[in-house]
Parts: structure tokens; sequence; C-alpha cells
């Protein structure tokens, strides 16, 4: 049996938010082990409990020696998003493959060999990814519009059916590590790296980590604005619209003004001053327009800079 095992130093990041995650944690811990010591040689399990509720120290008892001396459980001082708890299981991880592993695929550890069997492919980052998102119809809508809008606007591939579930090699996280944003959207970051990815298909369905509309809705405008250009493509189409407004409404007042019809057909009477005030204003607004423009592409590159992302990311260096 010890010749099977895959000689790597493997960490399990488990995230606990609910209830669920603690009265289950037993038994979970027990079957991953129960695979884990099987087909690896070195691991590690990394709790994250990012709820309010605190682990009950008789856990100890009731694990054997092998998962105790390999546990380490980080305890939050207050939940905070998914994400970031993710954050944190990554910053203490050790191994030389790192696997986020979600609730709902506990109960499956053979998930956990079937992900490193395909990172040898020559994949740094695999995924799990479902064929339907457990989603509301707004949610759906909001959903629908966002992966539209980064995939236009945006160099990243995302992927919509794509599982939180996933292992990383040690050079994709450490490079995933030094991306240290405040607003984190972990499956862009994951974009962002650039090492080959792959993914594995299976029949669960995606299930949202934001639990309201509005937190989705904040969610994806938050993802929108921070990995991508479209809101500075929309003040750019903004402005070329107000264009058009000016030289359409310059045409009609000038029209009303001496044939006293407008670009309709319809009959007007002309009123002194009334074409200069409706011109000016329209001037004004083309003007105000392109001022916003130019003030979106500033904030756009102050906003690039704070961020600070690594200008480039090395994926090997060899001596010919």
């Amino acid at each position: 049996m010890d010749q099977q095992r895959h000689s790597v130093f493997l960490s399990i990041v488990l995230v606990l938010s609910d209830d669920r995650s603690f009265n289950q944690l037993l038994k979970r811990l027990s079957d991953i082990h129960a695979y884990v010591e099987n087909h690896f040689q070195d691991y590690e399990y990394i709790l994250v409990n990012n709820s309010s509720n605190s682990i009950d120290p008789s856990l100890s008892i009731d694990l054997n020696e092998a998962i105790k001396q390999n546990t380490f459980i980080l305890n939050l001082s207050n939940p905070v998003h998914f994400n970031n708890a993710v954050l944190a299981g990554f910053d203490r991880s050790n191994g030389d493959y790192t696997i986020i592993l979600e609730d709902h695929f506990i109960e499956n550890p053979s998930i956990i060999g079937a992900l490193y069997d395909k990172s040898k492919e020559g994949n740094d980052i695999v995924y799990l990814k479902g064929n339907r998102k457990k989603l509301g119809p707004l949610s759906k809508f909001i959903n629908r519009q966002f992966f539209k809008i980064i995939a236009k606007h945006s160099k990243l591939e995302l992927d919509p059916y794509a599982h939180n579930t996933r292992i990383i090699s040690r050079r994709a996280l450490n490079s995933l590590l030094k991306l240290r944003e405040n607003v984190r959207f972990m499956k862009a970051l994951y974009a962002v790296v650039g090492y080959p990815s792959a993914y594995i298909e299976v029949e669960e369905t995606v299930h949202h980590t934001d639990r309201t509309v509005r937190e989705q809705f904040r969610t994806s405008l938050i993802a929108i604005t921070s990995f991508s250009n479209f809101l500075r493509s929309l003040m750019l189409r903004i402005f070329l619209l107000s264009i058009g407004i000016l030289v359409l409404v310059t045409i009609n007042t000038l029209l009303v003004k001496f044939t006293n019809y407008d670009i309709f057909g319809d009959y007007h009477e002309a009123v002194p001053g009334w074409a200069f005030l409706v011109i000016l204003s329209s001037i004004f607004f083309a003007i105000t327009c392109l001022n916003l423009y130019i003030i979106s592409i500033y904030l756009s590159n102050i906003y690039e800079e704070i961020k600070k992302r690594p200008l480039y990311i090395i994926k090997s260096a060899v001596r010919i």
C-alpha cells in the first residue's frame, strides 16, 4: 500500500462556516484521512473556522493521533467573506499542492485523487465544473450579464460553472499569494495568475457563496470594476452618444429656426433665443460627458496602481 502513495506534500483547506460543518467535522476528517493516508506520503489539514462558533476542545479526544498531528486550526476573530477565509487557509498552506474542498464534496474524498491525477497532466490549477447553477430568476440574470461583461471587457477566461473546489500547485499558489487585494474575487484571481488550468466535470450543482441578490449584485459590480474596463468603455459610449445628441439637436434646432419644421416634418414656430439656449445646453452636456470620460480614465489608472498586482509572473526559468 505504501508503494502506491504519491510522494508529495498535500495541504487540504476546509472552511467551516455553518453548524452543519461543525456537527459533521469529526466524521468528515476521519473520512478524508482514511483516503489521504493511503494515497499521499505527507499531508496536512487546515481548518478555517469562519463562524461565531468555537471548535469544541473535546474534538481532539475523539481523533486518532495521525489526524491530530497533521491538523491546524485557524480561528478567525470574526466571520469574513468566503474568499477571505480561503486566503487565510492558503497563507498557512505548506504543501506542494493545496486543495480547497467545499462541503458538498467532502463526502467523496476520492475527488482529491482525481484532482491530483489531473494536475499531473501538466496543469497547475484543476477545478471541478458543474453543469448548472442553483439560482433564482433575478440572480440568474445578474450572473449571466456579469459573465458576458467579463468575457467582453477583460482578458480573463472565467468558467461560470466552476466550483470553488480545486487543486493548486505550489508555484501557482505562490503567485496567487502575491495578489494581496482587499476586495477578492478568487475565480478571477486564479485566471490572473495565468498558469495552465483544466477542469473535471461533475454532476453537482454550483452553489453561490453570496446569500442574497443584493450581495451577489455587489460582488458582481466589484469584480467588474476590478477585473475589466467595462465602466471606462461605458463612459466612452456615453460621451459618443452625447456628441450624436449634440449634432442631432443642432440640426433640428437650425431647421426649426430657419424653416419652422423639425427633422420629423412637424411645424413649430421659432421662438427668439430658443435655438441658442438649446445648442448651448447640448454643447455643455457633451463637454460634461467628455470630462467624466477623462476622469474615468484617471480613476481607472489610479485603481490599477493601488491594487499592486505584480507586473509579471515567471512560470519557469531554465538555463540553456
